[in-house]
């Protein structure tokens, strides 16, 4: 039987620190409320959550919980063992594709090819864990192509598209 490691998370720059199992996942209580929000119950009380910003290669995230802004870190196993290693998981390198970041649905294409975009505009939205996702231009540059389309189940690490 396969161990299931957890996911680290630290909020606000280490304030905060603890392991989430990856059953656990299915046992929150997360309800979309709108485009990016959230309501959440969690021991018998009621939380507004609003995505502000999401860093899928670095794992960072910004929410505003009942109008308070946290900033999160999720590590894996794998970028622990990385960590460990003392090796960066980070690139410096021109990001040319987009991947999905976890497995799910395509419920909107925002951009078409040969589109230009500018860092932070909205790609696409990926569905996953009942949650919507929206995934963002990582810089500046022009939809080359588009790998997918709105309604397709995608893998983990799967093509969405290619920029140029």
């Amino acid at each position: 039987m396969e161990k299931k490691e957890p996911f680290s998370i630290n909020v606000n720059g280490g304030q905060h620190a603890f392991a989430l199992q990856p059953e656990d996942l299915k046992n929150l209580d997360i309800v979309p409320d709108g485009e990016g929000a959230f309501q959440i119950l969690h021991q018998g009380r009621s939380f507004r959550a609003e995505l502000l910003e999401t860093n899928f290669a670095t794992r960072q995230f910004a929410f505003k919980i009942n109008g308070v802004k946290y900033s999160l870190h999720i590590a894996d196993h794998y970028e622990r063992l990385v960590q460990q290693l003392g090796l960066s998981v980070g690139t410096s390198q021109k990001q040319n594709t987009v991947k999905a970041p976890m497995p799910g649905l395509v419920l909107t294409l925002m951009v078409e090819a040969g589109q230009a975009v500018s860092k932070g505009d909205p790609l696409l939205i990926l569905e996953a864990m009942k949650m919507e996702n929206v995934l963002k231009a990582a810089g500046d540059g022009r939809i080359k192509s588009i790998a997918v389309q709105k309604g397709a189940a995608v893998e983990k690490g799967q093509l969405l598209l290619e920029m140029e």
